[in-house]
């Protein structure tokens, strides 16, 4: 099941049905299958505490993603920083929107198990969210 939720902050996604359907079909065009997917919007502050808390990172970011994933079943708790989220939409010049989307399949893809970690893996990962970004 997919899920949306805020923390910390107020907000609440647009077109969320027609969201669930394209994160169920890019699972499964990755040959896996949906599971447990939440993604929870908050606030710079509090995506900070955590990757300070989990990941021991002192670096704003936009998405840290939990992966509980079994065998081909995709399950996750995706975090997204709506401030970071409008930020870097002024800085890459894309609407919100957009940004939000590429920010959401970026975590849905590290749950189905794609990398960023070496610039081969990031330029897949880019390729990924471009790919799934038009087919939205």
């Amino acid at each position: 099941m997919i899920s949306f939720q805020s923390e910390d902050v107020s907000f609440r996604l647009k077109e969320r049905k027609k969201l669930k359907s394209w994160i169920v079909e890019v699972i499964s065009t990755e040959m896996k299958r949906a599971g447990d997917v939440c993604f929870i919007f908050v606030s710079d502050q509090y995506l900070l505490e955590m990757n300070l808390k989990y990941l021991t990172h002192d670096t704003l970011t936009d998405v840290i993603t939990f992966d509980y994933s079994e065998g081909d079943v995709v399950s996750g708790d995706i975090f997204i920083s709506v401030q970071r989220v409008k930020e870097n939409a002024a800085t890459f010049a894309v609407n919100f929107n957009e940004e939000l989307h590429r920010v959401m399949i970026h975590g849905v893809l590290h749950l189905i198990g794609f990398g960023d970690k070496s610039k081969t893996e990031s330029d897949e990962m880019r390729g990924k969210e471009d790919f799934y970004l038009a087919r939205l």
